[in-house]
């Protein structure tokens, strides 16, 4: 079972936001049947079939075995990963274009960049897996607090002039059997947490 995986089909993206089939697919983090399922979610166990069908016939859930059980053979399914991202080419008329309208502080721009980052990484991942090689990614995160807007603009100023120093340093054109990677920074506000409130009918910010 995969971590992340990126679904960039639209049928299949339609498939995991159904409430009930996201519901399924959250269970089958770990193995199950139709009839597990069906007393976990409290529906009938042919209705559960019937979504699992669909589950698996677009990849979002696989066989891990079958039993036996009197007259009849169990199908033992899990999802194919723990958690799921929908790439822009799900939506690919309507996709996000970074080209468009590029501005680094908009915060729409840096939406685009994501989806962008999204569907890229995707298509990468789906490519060395069927080429059976590793990528070759790096990634930072972390969180840094700022006295004042005057201080965040300064920030901003000297990281992208240290991102260009680096990238003039490196860059190569002309390198014989070299390859090209994309580089891309941001920053944005921190998103506080949601809690859901113990009578589940009003969300609060922690």
């Amino acid at each position: 079972m995969l971590e992340v995986a990126v679904i960039e089909n639209a049928a299949a993206a339609e498939i995991s936001l159904d409430p009930l089939r996201s519901r399924l697919l959250a269970e089958l983090v770990e193995p199950g049947s139709a009839s597990t399922l069906a007393a976990r979610v409290g529906i009938p166990r042919q209705k559960v079939n019937y979504h699992l069908r669909e589950l698996e016939k677009h990849g979002l859930v696989e066989l891990v075995e079958e039993r036996r059980k009197g007259n009849f053979t169990e199908r033992v399914l899990r999802a194919t990963a723990a958690s799921y991202v929908i790439s822009p080419d799900a939506l690919s008329a309507v996709q996000p274009d970074p080209a468009r309208a590029p501005d680094q502080l908009s915060a729409r721009w840096l939406l685009a960049l994501a989806a962008r980052l999204v569907r890229d990484v995707g298509r990468l991942i789906t490519g060395s897996r069927k080429a059976g090689k590793p990528l070759a990614t790096f990634a930072l995160d972390g969180e840094i607090r700022f006295a004042s807007a005057t201080d965040r603009a300064a920030f901003a100023r000297e990281l992208a002039a240290a991102v260009a120093g680096l990238v003039g340093k490196y860059h190569d054109e002309t390198a014989a059997g070299g390859r090209t990677h994309r580089v891309l920074v941001a920053v944005h506000p921190s998103v506080q947490p949601v809690l859901e409130s113990p009578d589940h009918n009003t969300d609060k910010e922690s």
